[in-house]
């Protein structure tokens, strides 16, 4: 009897990820299944953990886990949307690489000019879009991270990989994204979308990403609250002397 109401629980959670959007009430099977799946999965093993093994309790867990999951999974849904739309024409690449994750990158051609930290026009127009629906879609942190080429010497590639992450980073805290969701790190030369071995080749590997993550809280709660603006990083953007 314990083991059904576990099975049913879970099924439950699955049946009502695939009819209940929080943003639009329509059914569909898309990541808010998926996330109501795994968020069910996730809280039946909570449920257990909590409640002595207890499959009633684990069947509670799931449901509640559930919940969750496919809430989680309608915010990125969504986010996701809008952000292809909004992003359509400027050059910035938009992928869901996670259930719970959203990846932007930034290719060489639309951020910076030769050799510089700068951001250029063209990518301000387009960070300026970014932050909009960022803002918008507040449970969630953003990862920055700056890529180099295999140009040059290894130490300066680092330095200009953190300049760059650190210049996006400051761009959308000035445009009120919360400087407490941002973090930035460089990698340098060391992971390449592909192999060094041609100036085409090259132009892919310099880029920035932004991988945007959901909070487990995500959907819970209404979008469009604003937000705290948090001190500026200090010191960029700044001009450097090697090419990357």
């Amino acid at each position: 009897m314990k083991k059904r109401m576990l099975i049913i629980g879970i099924n439950v959670v699955f049946l009502s990820a695939c009819v209940t959007d929080p943003y639009t009430g329509q059914s569909s099977m898309s990541n808010v299944a998926k996330g109501g799946g795994l968020g069910a999965v996730v809280g039946a093993g909570a449920g257990t953990l909590f409640g002595g093994n207890d499959l009633k309790n684990a069947g509670f867990g799931a449901l509640a886990g559930g919940a969750l999951g496919a809430a989680v999974g309608a915010y990125m849904d969504h986010q996701q949307q809008q952000m292809q739309q909004s992003l359509q024409g400027t050059g910035i690449e938009v992928q869901r690489t996670a259930e719970n994750t959203l990846n932007l990158t930034m290719p060489s051609s639309i951020t910076f000019g030769f050799d510089s930290a700068i951001l250029t026009p063209q990518a301000q127009a387009a960070l300026d879009t970014v932050a909009t629906v960022l803002n918008q879609y507040p449970d969630s942190k953003i990862n920055i991270t700056g890529h180099t080429d295999d140009s040059g010497a290894d130490n300066y590639n680092q330095k200009l990989s953190e300049q760059r992450a650190a210049s996006v980073s400051t761009y959308l805290s000035q445009h009120n994204v919360n400087y407490a969701r941002l973090t930035t790190q460089g990698m340098g030369e060391k992971m390449p979308k592909v192999a060094n071995t041609s100036e085409a080749n090259r132009a892919q590997n310099r880029r920035v990403e932004l991988a945007i993550i959901a909070n487990n809280n995500a959907g819970s709660v209404q979008q469009g609250v604003p937000q705290q603006n948090y001190p500026q990083q200090q010191g960029y953007p700044q001009q450097y002397g090697n090419p990357q």
